[in-house]
């Protein structure tokens, strides 16, 4: 195989060679495209990505010769190549035992630079290819010929609709397998088509292909000549990318970090969602709403006359406005909107199953905040599209649900704005990622319902009732003492003119909470439902004194979270299993391990013992009497 003078690859190694510095500026002008290949286990991804990458001549011959494999040969200038092991992310997961959720790979032709995520098309790995399309301007959905539409090709491709990409490639691969039969591409057109429009997929780009023999990858096959599209590779080169979609949409700037080198200079910076801007713009800065006009645009390179979507700058104010992390920089006359509930659509991807009611850690863009997720209106099952009901959803599931945060975030609907409305959510014990989300609508009781700005406020509760606010969050297993010792906590306080209100779990439960089981969502709720009325309460001036079991410390940090910093007391009744199963006072114990009552804490349902509470009490060590003494000289000292 020989190079033409008219090859684009010659004329490129030819400029390279003659002028390097003209051949810099033509690579620095060229468009960037990330796409993402996807599909079935074994349908050809990896494969494909290593002819993408041999063709581009982005492959070195070091490479070429330590990747010789017996497996998956290409005879190409009497080498042999083994593709897949090329770029295969979980092949190279296996060899170094590492964890690697997509393999990345970067090459470019003469008109375009490429980066391509290679994900795991195991429906395990489901988190994985949703990571790759996060950010993809195109997905490439490989079928076999010889399997056509499957359980996976149907996951993927509603998965890349709901996270917005427009352009679908349908690469019907391993044509060699078949005879390049017209019959078999036609039949799993037919059934790809109607697949499609179930799932509201108006358009995609179907073709026949080989990677393992190049066939329509770089040049058109003469083995399919019945078929007349565009070659994979040309298709690349010319699809329109995401950034000159978004740089028509209004101006967006999620703000990063503050920049302030120097008393004489503060700046905002981030990368551009979408939009421009120019000095001279009228910008708002949500969710403060304050208004300015943009100074400067300032870049390590220098200051531009103009920023577009997809550059990272730093924008400087004419005043001097609330603006911090977490703030969204916006067109004056054309904002986003705030709301602190929504529907979304949730793509599940941890082991453990989502729990209705648990906060969890949202972030959005540079905005992070508390979130609890409601019982899922329903579950899609991606075969029919049916809407199951659902309690919950499970690892790889794809649901719909109410999300609700603990304060307005600055947001727009998923399909208008990727970087404004897809979200993940993070557990705030193990820091992991356990879902993402696409944020469709925000409620209308959002934006119905405003806080009530009122003149006696918890100041004035306070001030009247001479004490400082508080709540003594008891917490314990069962038989610990946590009802006993809260209750002579309170008849000292009581005694010492102090205003309070003990709020006991059996107590509540008879009222409030009577609808509440045990289950590990009802659980949450009883805490959560607890934790607002203790707010209520400490808002009146009271100190507040709960006895719950409260096993979770994710709910108990979510009690944490509602109150103003110092006022929420933990108070850890720290009574080793065996000691409270010997008392079993109300003989719950001998119940559970009979099997006669379920989900009973430290039984066959956790407790997660507090790592560090404000107070910690060993009742092995101190009597009742002398434990409520301790919590009240602390509560009182603190004060």
């Amino acid at each position: 195989m020989t190079e033409s003078a008219t090859d684009p690859v010659y004329v490129t190694d030819k400029l390279i060679a003659e002028d390097i510095d003209a051949y810099l500026v033509q690579h620095e002008h060229k468009t960037m495209l990330r796409f993402i290949t996807c599909g079935s286990v074994d349908d050809g991804k990896s494969t494909l990505i290593g002819r993408l990458l041999y063709d581009s001549k982005m492959i070195f011959e070091d490479q070429l010769d330590a990747l010789a494999s017996d497996s998956k040969k290409v005879g190409t200038q009497g080498q042999e190549i083994d593709f897949a092991l090329l770029v295969d992310g979980l092949a190279a997961e296996r060899e170094q035992g590492i964890t690697i959720d997509v393999a990345y790979r970067f090459f470019n032709t003469e008109k375009r630079k490429f980066i391509v995520a290679d994900c795991p098309g195991h429906e395990q790995y489901t988190r994985n290819m949703i990571t790759g399309a996060s950010t993809a301007d195109l997905a490439v959905i490989l079928i076999d010929a010889r399997k056509g539409v499957l359980v996976q090709t149907r996951r993927h491709s509603f998965l890349c609709h709901q996270i917005g990409i427009k352009n679908i490639v349908l690469a019907v691969n391993k044509m060699d397998l078949v005879d390049y039969s017209q019959e078999v591409f036609d039949k799993i057109l037919a059934d790809y088509t109607e697949f499609a429009a179930s799932i509201g997929i108006e358009s995609f780009t179907a073709m026949p292909i080989s990677g393992f023999k190049g066939d329509n990858i770089t040049t058109l096959s003469t083995n399919t000549p019945w078929y007349t599209g565009p070659t994979l590779v040309e298709h690349l080169e010319t699809v329109e990318v995401l950034s000159s979609v978004d740089a028509e949409k209004p101006f967006r700037l999620p703000v990063q970090w503050v920049n302030r080198p120097n008393l004489d200079f503060r700046g905002f910076s981030g990368l551009i969602a979408t939009g421009s801007v120019k000095p001279g713009d009228k910008v708002r800065v949500l969710p403060s709403g304050k208004t300015s006009t943009v100074t400067r645009i300032v870049t390590f390179d220098g200051d531009l006359d103009e920023a577009v979507a997809g550059q990272s700058v730093t924008v400087c104010f004419a005043d001097e406005i609330d603006c911090s992390r977490g703030s969204v920089i916006s067109i004056a006359d054309n904002p986003p909107q705030s709301a602190d509930q929504f529907e979304a659509t949730l793509v599940w991807m941890a082991d453990e199953a989502m729990i209705p009611g648990r906060a969890y850690w949202l972030k959005l863009g540079t905005q992070l905040v508390s979130a609890t997720v409601a019982e899922p209106k329903y579950e899609v099952n991606v075969n029919t599209m049916e809407h199951l009901a659902a309690k919950t959803l499970e690892l790889n599931a794809i649901g719909v649900a109410e999300v609700t945060t603990d304060k307005q975030i600055v947001f727009e609907p998923y399909g208008d704005n990727r970087s404004l409305g897809g979200f993940i959510l993070i557990d705030k014990m193990t820091n992991a990622t356990v879902a993402g989300g696409m944020l469709n609508f925000s409620l209308r009781r959002s934006q119905n319902v405003h806080w009530q700005a009122l003149d006696i406020g918890r100041a004035q509760h306070a001030g009247l009732k001479n004490q400082k606010p508080a709540v003594l969050w008891f917490t314990g297993l069962s038989g610990s003492g946590k009802s006993t010792i809260a209750n002579m906590v309170e008849k000292k306080l009581h005694r010492m003119n102090r205003h309070t209100f003990l709020l006991d779990g059996d107590n509540v439960r008879h009222g409030l909470n009577k609808d509440l089981g045990f289950t590990e969502a009802d659980r949450i709720e009883n805490i959560r439902r607890v934790g607002e009325v203790s707010k209520l309460m400490a808002d009146a001036g009271l100190i507040v004194i709960t006895a719950f079991i409260s096993p979770f410390k994710a709910d108990r940090d979510m009690v944490r979270s509602m109150l103003p910093e110092g006022e929420f007391i933990e108070v850890f009744i720290d009574t080793p299993l065996k000691v409270a199963e010997a008392r079993d006072v109300k003989g719950l114990y001998k119940k559970a391990r009979s099997g006669e009552l379920k989900n009973f804490t430290g039984i066959d349902s956790p407790y997660e013992a507090p790592r560090d509470p404000e107070i910690r009490i060993d009742t092995t060590v101190v009597s009742p009497e002398e434990a409520a003494s301790l919590i009240v000289d602390k509560l009182l000292g603190d004060a």
